[in-house]
């Protein structure tokens, strides 16, 4: 997950990582999305929901990535890779899906402007619309 660094509401060790982070792209954390929740719970949203969606891999299983990028001012980016089991002839190839989705936001925004629409849609039963 990519987002204006204005735009995380972080804990701890993160929210220390992400001041000593200055003006450039700064990785924030890459790891088990079990240990980012406590530091980030205002910013793991979908990554918690890939945890539930996933439970052979749960919260341990799951890998989650912030990346606080002051480049970025008016969108959140979020990217979801799915990797296989190997498989193929040399048994060291992976089936992969990878997905992005950017999300408008205003600077400093913790959730994106299209995220309350499409989620109360998707409770009314209404069809997502990702183009017009």
């Amino acid at each position: 997950m990519v987002k204006h660094p204005e735009s995380f509401r972080l804990e701890g060790a993160l929210r220390e990582r992400l001041q000593a982070a200055g003006a450039g792209r700064a990785v924030l954390y890459e790891g088990p999305v079990r240990a980012l929740c406590p530091l980030a719970p205002n910013n793991v949203n979908t990554m918690a929901a890939a945890c539930v969606a996933a439970p052979s891999l749960g919260f341990d299983g799951v890998r989650g990535c912030l990346v606080a990028d002051p480049g970025l001012p008016d969108w959140h980016v979020v990217e979801v890779e799915v990797t296989g089991r190997p498989s193929g002839e040399r048994g060291d190839q992976a089936f992969t899906v990878t997905s992005t989705r950017r999300n408008p936001a205003a600077p400093g925004a913790v959730t994106g402007a299209a995220t309350f629409p499409s989620f109360w849609g998707s409770l009314l039963g209404k069809r997502v619309c990702v183009c017009e």
